[in-house]
């Protein structure tokens, strides 16, 4: 089990959401770099970055600040990122930056022949998001709710190449109320797709729940607020997570 630690970009600072909501943002830090170096330091195999002011601009708005992480950081641990990513030429750009992963969130929902165009075109290097509330898919930066459901979206891209699936439920996010963790291990189940964790991670017991949970096909945890504020040490997280696992 991976714990990924989460850099949200906006204005070029690094901040955190609560419920995906820009106006309930909190700032951690005027230098995004720095940060991602401090994760590193302390363990981390991979980074979550996600461009907030590009998911509602629908284009990249941060690139200076992800230029910077993938100058600090890159050559040493893959770096993901989600957020405004609507078209080929954007992924193709970030990838010639240095990004080991990007994630197609908004367009898998409007425009799903993206999703296979770029797994042929950049395989090994797409990850899906699907962003749901009660089950329903939320796309624009969570702005708006879809009729689509979260499993019925993750089965239509079974066939297509992407890595993995990272499914965020948007009701814990940034609430340090715990994982989904029978929503989550239902949709890896139901696509057969390796899933990471995202939303509502707050405790080693929810460290825990989702190792207990690895086998229906859960990959990885992203984190964000809970090792920003300090309810949950990410190298004592990780080394849990990887002495479940060697249990397992």
């Amino acid at each position: 089990m991976q714990l990924i630690p989460a850099i949200d970009l906006k204005n070029g600072q690094c901040v955190r959401l609560k419920q995906g909501l820009m106006e309930q943002a909190t700032v951690f830090s005027d230098s995004p770099a720095d940060t991602a170096q401090h994760w590193l330091e302390q363990g981390a195999r991979r980074l979550h970055l996600v461009d907030l002011d590009g998911a509602f601009a629908g284009q990249p708005q941060n690139l200076n600040a992800i230029a910077d992480i993938l100058v600090r950081v890159g050559s040493h641990i893959p770096v993901q990122l989600g957020g405004g990513i609507r078209d080929l030429h954007t992924i193709g750009r970030y990838l010639d930056m240095g990004l080991h992963d990007v994630i197609i969130g908004t367009a898998a929902v409007k425009n799903p022949d993206l999703v296979r165009q770029a797994c042929r075109e950049f395989a090994g290097h797409i990850i899906v998001g699907i962003d749901a509330k009660d089950g329903m898919v939320a796309i624009d930066g969570w702005a708006t709710v879809t009729e689509h459901r979260a499993a019925d979206l993750a089965k239509r891209f079974a066939d297509d190449g992407v890595n993995a699936v990272i499914y965020t439920d948007i009701g814990r996010d940034g609430m340090m109320s715990g994982v989904n963790i029978d929503a989550t291990a239902a949709l890896a189940q139901a696509s057969g797709l390796p899933i990471i964790a995202s939303g509502g991670l707050s405790s080693l017991d929810d460290i825990r729940a989702l190792c207990a949970a690895a086998p229906a096909g859960i990959s990885g945890a992203i984190t964000g607020r809970a090792i920003y504020e300090g309810s949950i040490d990410f190298a004592q997280a990780q080394a849990l997570a990887d002495e479940l696992s060697a249990l397992s």
